[in-house]
């Protein structure tokens, strides 16, 4: 009988080879577990690849650690067989621990067959060494081998299976599971090993015409240990770039969930807005219609809460409306939606079990808001007019729900305020001419009926033209030519102030090309935004979009924003305002000492122009407070470097009183009405028809 040895450092290599195959193995049956599609086959077949080169190293460095007092060698296609057998069975066991379960009975299975796989390659690798006469077995230990090798693989699938996922400590606990692999498979392999026994006189057919172990030792290793260190390499930044990928997915689903927040509440109460209380109310209708029953909208108005806002300024009036908004949510039944549609309005949409209860819920909110507010040290009281709709009864949709709403809720306070009202067919004229009014609104656009009118803006000094204000007007088809205060409320209310705003963005900046291709390089054209279109997150890009397509210089355009609306929000207006300051466009608040301003506030907005209000302008001859009012901000305007319009000039005394004061620039009737484009003077040195001396 020939007697055996091992080389101690090839059998300590074997098991490092077996541990990092088994690592291997465990990181890759993740990667399969989170690819889809031709990804999926793509890791299960270069997985099956890795693996079964990793396995079959381990076994024939395990079988070059073993020496005979012969020499030999190992037949090259019985080699490659077992090589073949050992990726056969990897990929088996790949796609099997990639499946979504892995019952009892298909370890059991898989377990059989793998094990098989391992037995057949390191056998079938024993039998390229072609020894004669052959390799004699004990049986026991062949048995105990296969043994091994079923145990083993079934302990591999159900660890490669359970560690799939990627968990905080996934790596420290693949690691450990794959020395206790790689131990198991070494165990197998020896096992086998001491199965075997050569007869005295042995030789190894292989020695002379198949492959020279003293070479196939160094390639074996070094192939091995390339491959495995590839496809782990691979396997790891495949998982760093998927971990990326999803933290990606994870940042953009957020940022879209915070935009649709965004879009759908109020910024300011966190409340749904008008656009998520109309999609509640549709499904209200479609529930009632569905399963019977009843709801109510209660349309509520704060009595008093301008005065709070006057007297305390916008910042408190918006605490005020965030803590309505707190005490009503905190009485809501699970099955209420309250909704903040603008201002200071609110929207109760409350289901009913009988149209009398409308009358308790509205109560109950009035009781409820006529409690005094304690707001930053202020004690504030305010009180509320609702309106109440029923469904069904009082409108087919949501949009005649709520106007009838609205109608009942201003009968409310012309009975007194502090109370409620049910809406009446009585109110229905004024509804339904809304309801008319709301409709022409939105078919206006469709059909271009709105227009555009120009007043023109003066130098005070010379009179000279500066450029002209665009001023909405609407061509209605059986009412004739309306003003924005016929109209502008209810497109405001709906929402649909931003498309009609930005046609009038649109017009205006035509026009002005149009001057400026004349020789009016100087003039400027303002556009009035309204509180709406200023709050709209893709204000910024429209006006880029706009004067981009219209290749107009961006200083041949003037943003007209009010004095309340600059101040709702600094810290947003701020931030808006230096943006359309560095694209060029120059930037002028509105009706400037009508509202509640601090001039530290003011010094903040990075404005170019103040426009003092008609209001101060009308009666500047009799009343000594307006003179001191507009004086005022003059001063104030040229402190900050900013230019003065006046608006409303009427009377040749406005109009020198302005002018001997610093005002920049002066319209009203006196110089000019509102025209069409085409009947504004654009001469050569168009000036105003009053002399300024």
């Amino acid at each position: 009988m020939l007697i055996g040895s091992y080389d101690s450092s090839l059998v300590a290599l074997s098991l490092c080879v077996a541990i990092l195959a088994s690592y291997t193995a465990l990181d890759l049956a993740g990667r399969i577990a989170s690819a889809q599609g031709a990804a999926r086959v793509l890791w299960i077949g270069g997985g099956a690849v890795a693996m079964g080169i990793g396995i079959w190293s381990m076994h024939f460095v395990g079988m070059l650690a073993f020496s005979l007092p012969i020499p030999l060698g190992y037949d090259l296609t019985i080699t490659l067989l077992s090589l073949a057998i050992a990726m056969l069975a990897s990929g088996f066991a790949l796609w099997l621990v990639s499946q979504s379960e892995l019952p009892v009975w298909h370890i059991a299975l898989g377990s059989l067959a793998m094990g098989a796989g391992i037995g057949a390659m390191h056998y079938i690798g024993m039998a390229a060494m072609r020894m004669q006469p052959g390799i004699d077995y004990d049986p026991l230990l062949f048995a105990l081998s296969l043994l091994i090798a079923v145990a083993a693989s079934g302990a591999a699938l159900l660890i490669a299976f359970r560690l799939r996922r990627h968990t905080p400590y996934v790596r420290l606990a693949r690691a450990g599971a794959a020395v206790i692999m790689g131990f198991a498979i070494v165990g197998m392999h020896y096992t086998g090993m001491a199965a075997a026994s050569f007869p005295e006189g042995s030789l190894c057919g292989a020695a002379f015409s198949g492959l020279d172990s003293r070479w196939l030792a160094s390639l074996v290793i070094v192939t091995t240990f390339a491959v495995l260190a590839i496809a782990l390499l691979t396997s790891i930044l495949d998982a760093r770039l998927e971990a990326r990928t999803e933290l990606l997915n994870s940042s953009l689903a957020k940022a879209n969930e915070e935009l649709t927040q965004l879009a759908l509440h109020d910024s300011l109460t966190k409340l749904p807005n008008r656009l998520l209380l109309e999609d509640r109310i549709g499904q209200s209708i479609l529930k009632v219609q569905r399963n019977g029953g009843y709801f109510a909208l209660l349309f509520m108005d704060l009595d008093g809460f301008k005065p709070v806002n006057d007297a305390f300024g916008h910042h408190v009036g918006d605490l005020l409306l965030v803590a309505v908004a707190q005490r009503l949510r905190a009485h809501l039944r699970a099955h209420d939606s309250l909704a903040r549609i603008g201002g200071d309005e609110f929207v109760l949409l409350a289901e009913l079990r009988h149209p009398d209860d409308a009358a308790k819920v509205a109560s109950h909110v009035v009781g409820l808001l006529g409690q005094a507010f304690d707001i930053d040290g202020h004690e504030l009281r305010v009180s509320t007019s609702v309106g109440i709709t029923l469904y069904p009864g009082d409108g087919i949709d949501q949009q005649e729900l709520l106007i009838n709403a609205d109608a009942a809720m201003y009968h409310a306070k012309s009975l007194g305020k502090n109370g409620y009202s049910f809406f009446e067919s009585s109110m229905n004229t004024n509804a339904r001419q809304q309801l008319q009014l709301l409709h022409d609104l939105r078919v206006a656009l469709e059909r271009r009926e709105f227009r555009l009118h120009y007043q023109p803006k003066f130098a005070s000094e010379s009179g000279h033209m500066l450029g002209a204000e665009a001023l909405l007007r609407w061509q209605h088809p059986e009412q004739g030519l309306l003003a924005p205060i016929h109209f502008i409320g209810l497109a405001e209310k709906t929402g649909l102030i931003i498309p009609i705003g930005e046609w009038v963005l649109d017009e205006a900046c035509r026009q002005m090309r149009v001057w400026y291709e004349q020789g009016h390089e100087d003039w400027r054209v303002a556009v009035n935004l309204s509180a709406l279109q200023f709050c709209h997150g893709e204000l910024v890009e429209n006006v880029r979009q706009t004067l981009s397509r219209h290749e107009l210089p961006a200083n041949c355009l003037t943003l007209e924003i009010t004095e309340s609306t600059a101040m709702h929000d600094v810290g947003a207006s701020q931030e808006i305002l230096e943006r359309l300051v560095e694209m060029g466009v120059d930037i002028s608040i509105d009706d400037f000492g009508t509202g509640y301003s601090s001039l530290l506030y003011l010094k903040r907005l990075p404005a170019n122009e103040l426009k003092i209000d008609r209001g101060f302008v009308r009666d500047l001859e009799h009343d000594g407070d307006d003179v001191a009012i507009v004086s005022a901000i003059v001063a104030l305007g040229q402190a900050l470097n900013l230019r003065i319009v006046a608006e409303g000039v009427e009377t040749p005394e406005q109009q020198a009183f302005l002018t001997q004061l610093g005002c920049d620039s002066l319209q009203g009737y006196l110089l000019g009405h509102p025209l069409p484009a085409e009947h504004l003077p654009t001469g050569e040195g168009a000036v105003s028809r009053v002399s300024c001396d």
